[in-house]
């Protein structure tokens, strides 16, 4: 079964140095979503533990299977406009809708 637009929770303003988790979900899939996050229209990297994710400096752990996307402690170079993709190889990917987090 295709997935359906996912439900994405998005707080609209967070403080520095805080810990902000945005959600995604959708339940119609079959089998279940895996999650890709975006910011501005980037795909975001999933956090590996390799070299890689440590020198682009990422902030925050993203979870493809449960759809979450946590910032241990949000800068202000986290604000912009996110959204999350659903996909599960059947049909096509859903989105839902952008909305901005303002640190």
């Amino acid at each position: 079964v295709a997935p359906t637009m996912p439900v994405c929770e998005v707080p609209s303003s967070a403080m520095t140095g805080t810990v902000v988790e945005l959600s995604c979900k959708e339940t119609e899939g079959s089998p279940p979503s895996e999650y890709q996050w975006y910011k501005n229209g980037v795909a975001l990297l999933e956090k590996t533990g390799t070299g890689s994710a440590r020198a682009a400096n990422i902030t925050y752990t993203m979870n493809k299977k449960s759809g979450t996307l946590l910032f241990n402690t949000v800068t202000k170079n986290d604000t912009g406009e996110y959204f999350c993709e659903a996909s599960n190889g059947i049909g096509l990917s859903q989105k839902c809708s952008v909305k901005r987090m303002q640190v």
